[in-house]
């Protein structure tokens, strides 16, 4: 099974920074595609960081600039660097994973198979 672990949340005051970590492991799997995604109260979960086919990153418009999603591959671990945090950052972030084979195709859609529980990050001006 796989288990997705998230943590770096907490509260910070707007133009803060914070840094997400995932940790995402499989007894007998090694290879993983991730990003991170988030929800705020009576909002649709959004993508905001991850990674396209080609390899290269990806983010939603609103973080583009004061976010940066980097992974470790030889540790299976995904962070996501958080800069100039606004109030409307705040939200539940979650890392989501799936088992790379061919290659990483999900980018910023949440089609991604395993997710974890969640880390809560709140910005207040």
């Amino acid at each position: 099974q796989v288990q997705v672990v998230e943590s770096g949340g907490g509260s910070v005051q707007a133009g803060g920074s914070l840094r997400l970590s995932c940790a995402v492991s499989e007894y007998g799997y090694t290879s993983f595609c991730m990003a991170w995604f988030r929800q705020a109260p009576g909002k649709e979960r959004e993508g905001v960081a991850g990674f396209r086919s080609d390899g290269k990153t990806t983010y939603a418009d609103s973080v583009k600039g004061r976010f940066t999603i980097s992974q470790d591959n030889a540790k299976n671990t995904l962070y996501l660097q958080m800069n100039s945090l606004k109030p409307e950052d705040t939200a539940m972030y979650y890392c989501a994973a799936d088992r790379r084979i061919l290659g990483c195709v999900y980018g910023l859609e949440p089609k991604y198979s395993f997710w974890g529980q969640g880390t809560q990050v709140t910005v207040s001006s």
